[in-house]
Order: structure tokens, then C-alpha cells, then sequence
């Protein structure tokens, strides 16, 4: 959501007017109960996206917030984000990589690479979705047995691979497409099913099952 040109209003409207009802910068200025430290904000920052990948130390050093008012607008920031977070369940039902990147919105947000399985019954149902690593992904940190284990424990049928890249670019790497095969290979010789491996960008997403390559 883009920043509009900071508007006259009624100092009492933002402690009386629901929030729904406020702009962003009025939400801003009722969080930091101060107009011109959410100004300040507005005037730096493109919109609530750019603000929300910030660092503590660049948004300290936007003048009337400081380290204290950092860290309170990043923690509202995280209770959004978990709370935008789809608690996977019995429901959701997985038919297309769009299904995924849907479920697993949250992960476009994220500011380091983090790797998920989706684990599916006979019927594609979701039986949950667990975190294998998060950081740099690599072979070492997403060995098969990791992603297997919880799958076999589940008696999962099927599962999905799904990663982020945080530079927004969905594009495999060949680190990537050789973790794929490799768990490929793992999940033919128990008899899982490796329905696709979905690499989720900023507002894009990659399916590798899709494109071919498994």
C-alpha cells in the first residue's frame, strides 16, 4: 500500500475513528502516538512494504523514531505477518502451484531463504507443512533423510517442495534443480510421491514440475 500525500485531519479522529477507517500514515501516527514521527516515516519510505523490510538500525535513524519506535513498529509488523499466516489443515486441498504459493503467501515476505515441505494425503489434503531449514539453502542443510522423515512419520503420500528466494527472482538455481532431483531419487525408492517444487519470488512464483524439469 502506497503512501498518499500526508493530509489536514483532526488530531482527536486518530484516537476515536476505527482503524480500518484511517490511512497508513494515520495508523502510524496512532501506534507512535506522534504525527510527525509517522510523517518522517511516510517522507522516507515508498510505501508499508519498503518500511517493513527495513533494519531496526535504518529505520532508527529516521528522524523522531529511534531504536525504541523501531523495534515497536517491527513487532507489529511480525504480528501481521503471522497473522496473515494460513494455518494449514485438512481443508486446503492442493491442485495447482497456485494452491501453494497461496497457502505459503508469507514466504514472498521473507527476508532470508527458508525451506518448506508440504506433506499431502491420497487426496492432496494437507497434513501439515513443516520448516526443514532457514538461511542459505544448500545440500548439507536439506539433506533427503530430513525431508523424508516427517513425511514417513505422517504417512504422507505425496509432498511439495517449496523455497523462497528473498531477491524476488523465482528463477531455479542449479543448486536447486540438483537438491530436486536428489530428493526425487529419495522419494522413488520409499514410494512418495515428489509432486513439484515451487520457488516463491516477490509476488511470483516458480514451478519446476511446471517447466519440465521433474
Amino acid at each position: 500500500m502506497s503512501f498518499n500525500a500526508w493530509r489536514s485531519f483532526d488530531p482527536a479522529r486518530l484516537y476515536k475513528a476505527r482503524e480500518k477507517d484511517l490511512s497508513s500514515e494515520e495508523l502510524l501516527a496512532r501506534i507512535f502516538r506522534n504525527v510527525e514521527a509517522a510523517r518522517a516515516l511516510a517522507e522516507v519510505f515508498s510505501d508499508l512494504h519498503d518500511m517493513s523490510r527495513a533494519s531496526p538500525e535504518r529505520l532508527s535513524k529516521v528522524p523522531g523514531i529511534g531504536p525504541a519506535r523501531a523495534e515497536q513498529f517491527l513487532a507489529c509488523i511480525e504480528l501481521g505477518k503471522r497473522l496473515n499466516c494460513k494455518r494449514p489443515s485438512s481443508k486446503h486441498v492442493i491442485s495447482s502451484p497456485e494452491d501453494v504459493a497461496e497457502l505459503l503467501s508469507d514466504m514472498k515476505d521473507l527476508e532470508q531463504e527458508e525451506f518448506r515441505v508440504i506433506l499431502l494425503n491420497t487426496k492432496n489434503h494437507v497434513i501439515r507443512v513443516f520448516t526443514v531449514s532457514v538461511g542459505t539453502l544448500n545440500a548439507s542443510l536439506v539433506h533427503p533423510r530430513e525431508v523424508l522423515k516427517p513425511a514417513i512419520s505422517s504417512c504422507a503420500a505425496s509432498i511439495i517442495l517449496v523455497h523462497n528466494h528473498p531477491s524476488g527472482d523465482p528463477s531455479p538455481s542449479e543448486e536447486d534443480i540438483e537438491l530436486t532431483t536428489r530428493i526425487s531419487q529419495a522419494c522413488e525408492l520409499i514410494g512418495i510421491i515428489l509432486l513439484d517444487h515451487v520457488i516463491i519470488g516477490d509476488d511470483r512464483f516458480y514451478s519446476l514440475r511446471e517447466e519440465g524439469t521433474i
